[in-house]
């Protein structure tokens, strides 16, 4: 059944156990995590200094990097890092909507699957203020996964799905973890960002 067809809104599931398939693979998962990190930092070090560097010019009385408190597995908090897109405030600059558009501001939290605080994919971590779909992530067990930086929601909405279809979306992919599962998400996230699909323009 079709991804699109199963974003129910579940609700009262709790308890789930990973099957001994899905255990086996969480450590490969990791592994997995940590050797692309590191082939993708050293493929695009050049061009991550690059965009410091623009980021710096569009402020350069404000940080490189942006810093934010996010819900990671277990619900603990962690620091989300992303290249700030914003200066003065709230004013987005050219150089950050270019970021954003091209998910190019994604890029820091490669250190972050180092070290272990985010996968390659998982849900999207939340900030503390989303109530909502942080009940919602609870009930379902979400928070038995690393958050990350793509995930099964973005390839299937993003930013235009409700706060229950990213949940749904969330507990499909718990349920179906799997290698198979995390290459089909991996590919289709980089044609979603070649071709700027589903982001809200602002």
């Amino acid at each position: 059944m079709a991804d699109k067809d199963r974003k129910k809104t579940y609700e009262g599931v709790g308890s789930y156990r990973f099957t001994p398939r899905q255990r086996r693979y969480l450590p490969v998962k990791r592994a997995m995590d940590v050797a692309l990190a590191l082939v993708l930092l050293a493929v695009l070090a050049a061009p991550m200094l690059v965009i410091a560097a623009a980021v710096k010019l569009s402020g350069p009385d404000e940080p490189i990097l942006f810093r934010q408190r996010r819900v990671g597995r277990g619900e603990r908090l962690f620091t989300l890092y992303k290249f700030r897109s914003m200066a003065h405030g709230q004013r987005i600059t050219a150089v950050g909507r270019f970021l954003r558009a091209a998910s190019l501001d994604e890029l820091p939290q490669l250190f972050l699957v180092l070290t272990g605080s985010m996968s390659l994919i998982g849900p999207r971590p939340l900030i503390p203020e989303e109530d909502d779909v942080r009940r919602l992530r609870r009930a379902l067990d979400v928070y038995l996964l690393r958050p990350g930086i793509s995930g099964l929601a973005q390839i299937n909405g993003r930013d235009r799905l409700t706060a229950s279809e990213k949940a749904a979306y969330d507990r499909i992919y718990l349920e179906e973890l799997s290698f198979r599962r995390d290459i089909s998400i991996f590919f289709l996230t980089v044609v979603k960002v070649l071709r700027r699909a589903d982001i809200e323009k602002k």
